[in-house]
């Protein structure tokens, strides 16, 4: 018999409907996937001598992924579950770790002052605190308020940006598509993988990278990363007719590390191949892999508590790792050490990031998000 398991936020939401364990496993993997990835990326000169060189499709997996849970999970349930409820879920989900990642950003943004942060030493604390009571918001921050000099939404959090997608991809679900017919739904996917497609072979680095700024160029990089992935999920939660596939978690995991670590296809002279590579993983390749997880069935205990722990700490690792990202390439800009100079604080990075987010849950977000539906009752 499967042994299945969704997000905790779908377990309060679904009540016996089976879940996807292996899902939640996979979830996991790519997380670690994007550490790792933004560790190497400190030690890179551009994106073609990038170790682990795609692991920002790790991103557009997770809106694909989401896609797929939202509509798993929301689907059937309109009838008796209103708007309203259906935000306060996801904010109740979602927001406290939002919170909680802008934070240990603050605690630690004055450690990061370094060449590669020059502008850290003169931000004033009024300033700081602003930009984090906006960031707690997951609200984007003008550019006359970037602090930090690289022009992202969230300077205390990076990753932030991919969350403020989210809540519009969950807004425009619950406003309206929702309600699309799969014919309507099917329209929309294929216009807005188009839009991705066009954008990847054309785009001036030859990848999907950006999103996180509120320019107008990287605006249209955020909008064309969600808007296929995450309604393509939806569509594949609708419309896919699941086998039962043996070792799915193993084969899942190690299609899905092969596409993020994959090198740099064409070179600096043919940027548009990589765009294709782009293209085909998010288009292709990734809905493949949901399919084949959630088809796949887990036989072996010890696999099953891989999953769920791989799945508790994805979201907890993506949303808090990145400050400690920033102290490191702090480290780096200032020592200039090489590689194998930095491989042993390098570990210490990735370790610390998974223990601070395994702490994290356990200690805020789970307790923090089990008062929350106590004083914000939904629906079961």
């Amino acid at each position: 018999m499967p042994t299945q398991l969704l997000s905790a936020e779908q377990s309060t939401a679904l009540g016996t409907k089976p879940h996807y364990a292996i899902l939640d496993g996979l979830r996991g993997v790519a997380a670690l996937m994007v550490v790792v990835f933004h560790l190497c990326e400190t030690h890179a000169t551009s994106h073609l001598d990038q170790v682990i060189n795609h692991g920002y499709l790790a991103v557009d997996f997770f809106f694909l992924l989401s896609g797929f849970v939202i509509g798993y999970a929301y689907d059937d349930r309109w009838n008796g579950m209103t708007l309203k409820e259906f935000f306060r879920i996801r904010l109740i989900r979602l927001q406290p770790l939002v919170v909680l990642g802008m934070l240990i950003g603050a605690a630690l943004f004055y450690f990061q002052a370094s060449p590669a942060f020059p502008a850290i030493g003169q931000v004033p604390v009024w300033k700081l605190l602003l930009v984090l009571a906006i960031g707690c918001t997951l609200l984007p921050v003008p550019l006359s308020m970037d602090i930090r000099g690289w022009h992202e939404m969230h300077p205390l959090d990076g990753p932030g940006w991919s969350l403020f997608y989210e809540y519009i991809a969950n807004l425009l679900y619950a406003l309206g598509v929702r309600k699309f017919s799969k014919t309507a739904l099917a329209a929309l996917v294929v216009l807005a993988g188009a839009a991705l497609i066009h954008f990847a072979v054309t785009s001036k680095g030859g990848d999907v990278v950006g999103g996180w700024s509120l320019e107008p160029t990287q605006l249209r990089v955020g909008f064309s990363r969600m808007m296929y992935p995450f309604f393509a999920g939806l569509l594949l939660s609708r419309v896919a007719t699941l086998s039962r596939v043996k070792n799915a978690f193993l084969w899942c995991s190690l299609l899905l590390v092969l596409v993020l670590a994959f090198p740099r296809v064409g070179g600096a002279e043919h940027l548009w191949l990589n765009g294709l590579y782009d293209s085909l993983s998010i288009v292709v390749l990734f809905p493949l892999v949901v399919w084949l997880g959630a088809s796949g069935h887990i036989a072996r205990p010890g696999t099953a508590r891989l999953c769920k722990f791989f799945g508790d700490i994805s979201y907890p690792i993506y949303i808090t790792h990145y400050p400690l990202i920033y102290t490191y390439t702090a480290w780096v800009s200032a020592t200039r050490p090489t590689w194998q100079q930095a491989l042993p604080v390098a570990l210490l990075t990735f370790v610390t990031a998974v223990a601070l987010a395994y702490a994290c849950l356990k200690l805020y977000d789970e307790p923090v998000r089990k008062w929350l539906r106590r004083k914000l009752p939904v629906m079961q």
